[in-house]
């Protein structure tokens, strides 16, 4: 069979009419042609969260230029300059046959529509059909071809009719509907007169605006004129009906999906550029008349399918969030995500993740902490060189032990050869700029037609990061209680930990009548060694006393380092020949060390034990203190340890 063309779509934003209605014909052109079309989509701008927007925009690093055959870009709807940048550079250098929608990009096919001519139509109408001379302007990104196109009609139909340019009449939005209801509060509390019209460079600020001055108690078009750009569907079913500009949006996905088919199918010379028609739209907005392209009976229809996808929405996102939140782990996470999936009806989904998705709990050399590294150690930027399949739905099953995969793959599935002329939708799975990984869905019209697809994508990243920060938790919790009972010199238990651990022991052999050892060892020398060698000296010497009992101790002891220079062993069923037998491995340990390290001092230590069945009111310590009688005793028997004499 033959190789399956993978064309990518770079795109945000997908829950906005415009990106919808050119996917429509990007995928109309590309069902018919047997294309697989890889989005990657993220959700940028949404949030007004610079963290979150970085984790957004980080799906489109995940894009591999070498594994596929064209491109479709929608760079408009990106607000990352730098990230809108790193796409063209990226396409221009491997040479991929690219086209983009709404910018003219050197290299590139260009679809387009002749923005200037028809806003300056626009305003030319409201000036001299509606006698309007006070015009204010909200504009798009300032770094959007389309809007800078648009905002200079503006300028220039003004000027042709001697108004002059106020700057203050200008609002820079990022077109979105929020930018239209802060236009609208800020002309209202200007301190210039109000304006007769107000021209919007799309239609969600232009309504927006239109509400938000409608609460208010300003009614279009008896107080002001308001347009927009784009005539969506909104635009047209208002009250009143928004005049407009309609453009042609699933044509220009078609088309640009048919340039880059023909230039990798080598169809032919074809024009680089193809400018569509674009066509003010005059209604009820601007004082004109009604022209709805909806019956009433198909407005109902559409509604009421609105709504009822609406409510299903809200329905199924509530349920995934309860669902979702109760999972305490990454198990019962996974576990519970296979029933949201089912939900949307898809024909296969991943779930892959970077291989330090949650972060690296192991302390490292520099003595960072689990801490350190579960909320420092992560990519921000990029994914990990290798993918790990979390969970894998295909066939109408749920897969198990999927094998990882390299990153630059993407996605392995795309490239076999019966799966032509699919849909697949990578989108960024990530907290804040930290990412976690991305999820695939293949074949479903939820990402298109669910206002609620980025929320759904929201739950499972949040989900994974509660899942995160309780490991992190669980590894922050561990290494307290480690601190707790370890000496963080000696490496071995310090007080607490010998109590913690031989209380259930010591317990069981009151109750039983077992006996106990207990060994008390109190270091030669270590004050002579701080106040010869310096305390960084002594501290290697109390670090050996540890590394000694560790390795004599290989029958279940317990020891610790009780205090200072004094250590202590405890063990159980000990008789008088066992006892001696480990003093001598560990005077045996300490005479290894002595000659395998060039240390300006020995290790030595007097040793002490005593062993009894303990009676039930006999605590721990009292065998600890007649231990200590005897190592005392020892230490007053040697005259002059070898220790001293260096």
């Amino acid at each position: 069979m033959q190789k399956p063309l993978n064309i990518a779509v770079m795109v945000s934003g997908i829950d906005e009419e415009y990106q919808h209605d050119i996917l429509q014909g990007i995928h109309e052109f590309a069902r018919n042609h047997h294309i697989n079309i890889c989005h990657f989509i993220a959700f940028g701008g949404m949030l007004g969260n610079p963290n979150h927007d970085a984790g957004e925009y980080n799906i489109f690093n995940l894009v591999n230029y070498d594994k596929l055959d064209g491109a479709i870009l929608l760079t408009n709807t990106i607000c990352s300059s730098s990230m809108k940048q790193t796409i063209l550079n990226s396409v221009q250098k491997c040479g991929l046959p690219t086209a983009v929608i709404d910018q003219d990009i050197p290299g590139c096919y260009y679809i387009g529509i002749d923005n200037y001519t028809a806003m300056h139509e626009i305003v030319n109408h409201v000036i001299k059909a509606h006698g309007c001379r006070r015009i204010n302007y909200i504009s798009g990104p300032t770094n959007n071809p389309e809007s800078l196109l648009r905002l200079q009609a503006y300028r220039d139909a003004l000027s042709e009719h001697q108004i002059p340019v106020e700057e203050e009449r200008i609002f820079h939005g990022l077109f979105r509907g929020q930018d239209g209801r802060e236009a609208a509060e800020a002309f209202l509390s200007s301190e210039l007169e109000f304006p007769e019209a107000i021209v919007s460079a799309n239609d969600n600020m232009a309504l927006s605006a239109l509400i938000t001055l409608e609460s208010r108690g300003i009614h279009c078009p008896q107080d002001v004129i308001i347009t927009g750009f784009d005539n969506i569907r909104s635009a047209r079913n208002c009250t009143p009906e928004l005049t407009s500009v309609s453009r042609p949006l699933t044509e220009s996905g078609r088309r640009a999906c048919e340039m880059v088919y023909h230039h990798i199918r080598q169809k032919g010379e074809q024009e680089r550029t193809v400018i569509l028609d674009a066509t003010p739209v005059l209604t009820e907005s601007c004082g004109c008349k009604h022209c709805m392209s909806d019956s009433i009976e198909d407005f109902k229809r559409n509604n009421y399918k609105i709504i009822e996808r609406y409510n299903i929405d809200v329905r199924r996102n509530s349920r995934m969030v309860c669902t979702l939140t109760e999972s305490d782990s990454y198990a019962k996470s996974l576990d519970k995500l296979k029933d949201c999936i089912l939900e949307i009806n898809c024909e296969s989904f991943y779930l892959c993740l970077c291989e330090n998705w949650a972060g690296t709990f192991n302390n490292a050399e520099d003595g960072s902490t689990p801490m350190d590294y579960a909320f420092n150690d992560y990519i921000s930027e990029g994914y990990s060189r290798n993918m790990q399949v979390a969970l894998a739905y295909r066939d109408g099953k749920f897969l198990e032990n999927v094998p990882d995969f390299e990153t630059s793959l993407m996605l392995p599935e795309i490239y076999e050869p019966e799966d032509a002329g699919k849909t697949y939708y990578f989108m960024p799975i990530h907290f804040r700029e930290r990412c976690l990984g991305y999820c695939v869905i293949c074949n479903s019209t939820f990402p298109l037609e669910s206002a609620s697809f980025v929320s759904w994508v929201m739950n499972i990243s949040n989900s994974l990061e509660n899942v995160r920060k309780m490991r992190c938790l669980s590894a922050v919790v561990k290494e307290l209680e480690k601190l707790y009972i370890i000496d963080n010199l000696s490496g071995i238990y310090n007080r607490n930990g010998f109590s913690r651990n031989t209380q259930e022991l010591y317990q069981y052999c009151q109750e039983h009548r077992v006996p106990v050892m207990v060994m008390f060892l109190d270091m030669d020398g270590l004050k002579h060694i701080n106040d010869t060698y310096g305390h960084k000296s002594g501290d290697i010497a109390i670090r050996a006393m540890g590394q000694c009992l560790k390795l004599a101790c290989k029958d279940g002891e317990i020891y610790s380092r009780f205090g200072g220079d004094e250590f202590l062993v405890f063990a159980v069923n000990y008789t008088e020949e066992k006892a001696k037998l480990l003093e001598l491995a560990i005077l045996e340990e300490f005479r290894n060390y002595n000659e395998t390290h060039s240390n300006p001092f020995d290790i030595e230590a007097s040793i002490g034990y005593h062993i009894e069945v303990p009676q039930p009111d006999m605590p721990v310590f009292s065998l600890i203190t007649l231990a200590d009688q005897k190592m005392y005793e020892q230490k007053k028997r040697k005259k002059t340890s070898r220790y001293l004499r260096r």
